[in-house]
């Protein structure tokens, strides 16, 4: 059997994490991450919010520092003190929920500062880099416009090509999607299905449930800070294994079903409710059906 590859030609692991722990304060997020992403593959991470899902993804190049754990990029361990961590970061794109362009530069603008800053290229040279990926994106014909003259999904293309100018060996996505009117969300995904499709190694935070079941090599399941479930995509969305992967898919695949058994549940009011009341002399609390 021959070892899948990506579109640099690279083999193996890409991205390895290995017993990741992550707290803020006294508070424990990650409570031992072990994951693997292969040359080529697209991860989906998906998982409650508050599961630890962004702060995973912001581990792997150190936006966040790890309390304990290891993680090693194309072999390189990024959690040793000694790492060179700016340019092992020139591997790796990353795209946020938030466009995080230059609001005083133009789009090309955008696209060739990183470019002749950290990679030293020549204007001509960041250019013609940045107009291919422009391109890539659909959006070369607004090379010389404002972010503030494009809309949210033009943005969030603009923000992929700049990643993409660096020519990373990886992309981390951490819920690109997540800030954008539904309309403009298929044009950004569709930009990534065909990076998907190139071979570019990616691991992406998501709430698309579609995209991650299609484009997804496999999929990740987190809950409450660890990996819950972790499989092949259909199977994970499809058919999870754990009644925690099951119970969350049934709410985001079926947002409007409600389940008859917790009908008439009551629970007690709390502040900010219209019937809430301070409880009396007694500690009864007046209660309120949901």
């Amino acid at each position: 059997m021959t070892t899948a590859t990506d579109r640099f030609g690279l083999a193996g692991p890409v991205i390895e994490i290995s017993g990741l722990h992550k707290s803020f304060g006294e508070r424990p997020v990650l409570k031992g991450i072990d994951l693997t992403v292969n040359a080529g593959d697209v991860v989906c991470v998906i998982g409650p919010s508050g599961s630890g899902k962004s702060t995973l993804l912001r581990c792997v190049n150190l936006l966040e520092q790890p309390t304990a754990g290891s993680i090693r990029l194309l072999g390189v361990e990024v959690t040793d003190p000694d790492v060179d961590i700016d340019q092992v970061r020139t591997h790796v794109g990353m795209v946020f929920q938030s466009f995080n362009l230059f609001p005083h530069k133009t789009v090309l603008g955008n696209l060739t500062l990183a470019q002749r800053k950290v990679l030293g290229r020549s204007e001509a040279e960041a250019s013609a880099v940045a107009m291919r990926n422009l391109e890539h994106v659909g959006l070369a014909d607004r090379a010389e416009s404002y972010p503030a003259q494009l809309s949210g999904g033009q943005q969030q293309r603009v923000a992929i090509a700049r990643s993409l100018s660096m020519d990373p060996a990886m992309m981390l996505f951490d819920e690109p999607t997540s800030a954008l009117d539904p309309e403009l969300v298929g044009d950004v995904l569709a930009v990534m299905r065909d990076l998907a499709e190139s071979g570019m190694t990616m691991m992406v935070v998501t709430h698309e449930m579609a995209f991650a079941r299609e484009v997804g090599d496999r999929v990740v399941f987190m809950d409450d800070g660890q990996i819950m479930e972790e499989g092949p995509a259909a199977q994970v969305i499809g058919a999870p294994t754990t009644e925690r992967a099951r119970v969350f898919l049934e709410r985001v695949l079926h947002p409007t079903a409600v389940d008859d058994s917790q009908l008439g549940q009551t629970e007690p009011a709390r502040p900010g409710d219209p019937d809430f009341r301070p409880p009396d002399g007694t500690g009864h609390v007046p209660l309120t059906v949901r």
